[in-house]
């Protein structure tokens, strides 16, 4: 299982917030291209970007995005308001290796199954749930969506991942929701590789989700809390794949 680090850039700072919750949040770089090239450094072979102001009013932080990936040497996925065509060109334009789109998956499907399409291999699409349900503005509002249906759609569609958020344990520590993430990496099987995302807060669930046979795992808070290092991250889900 492959490690990718997650920044949260909000009012221009890298946060992490609880639950998705935009009043707990915890600042913990206001440099964040920086923090892109520390994490590089330290063996990430992709960092994954989300735009927390684009995310919850539309109101995207291009300047900032684009100094994170001008400073990181490894390919950036770039999430957070990405509702369209322009937002969309706009993330690419910048220079995102990767375009992660969750809401619009819901919202304007048709849209997202373009955008897969038209840049193959370069969209990810955001399954976040709660308690099974797709969420989307941000996490704000629950959809009538059955995150396993939305997943089917997004391996229709074409597109490079999914990325997998159970929105109830993200930011907390508590643990992923293994046995939903590799429930759903083995129905997508060769189709589609999952991205696990949310709640990691020790080494353990790392090994879980590794040997859960899970391909890929995002960690924020964890690492800029200081509970285990990216390397040890990367050993221990070498050691569980084994």
């Amino acid at each position: 299982m492959k490690i990718i680090p997650a920044i949260d850039i909000m009012d221009g700072a890298a946060v992490r917030l609880r639950k998705g919750r935009p009043d707990e949040a915890t600042i913990y770089s206001r440099e964040p291209w920086t923090l892109a090239r520390t994490l590089a450094d330290a063996g990430a072979a992709c960092i994954h970007l989300v735009d927390l102001d684009g995310a919850f009013s539309g109101r995207r932080e291009r300047g900032v995005v684009e100094r994170v990936i001008a400073a990181s040497p490894v390919p950036v996925q770039v999430g957070g308001g990405l509702r369209d065509r322009d937002a969309l060109d706009a993330a690419f334009s910048t220079g995102a290796g990767y375009a992660v789109l969750g809401t619009a998956a819901v919202k304007d499907p048709g849209f997202v199954e373009e955008a897969c399409r038209a840049h193959p291999g370069r969209i990810v699409v955001a399954v976040d749930a709660a308690e099974g349900w797709v969420a989307v503005e941000g996490w704000t509002e629950t959809s009538s969506v059955r995150a396993e249906d939305l997943a089917g759609r997004a391996a229709d569609w074409g597109a490079a991942a999914i990325l997998y958020t159970d929105v109830t344990l993200d930011g907390t520590g508590r643990g992923p929701n293994t046995a939903v993430t590799a429930a759903l990496a083995r129905t997508l099987g060769d189709r589609l590789p999952v991205i696990a995302s949310g709640g990691i807060g020790n080494l353990d669930h790392v090994r879980d989700l590794a040997a859960a046979g899970v391909p890929y795992a995002v960690i924020g808070r964890a690492l800029y809390d200081e509970r285990f290092s990216l390397a040890d991250a990367r050993a221990a889900a070498e050691e569980a794949a084994c």
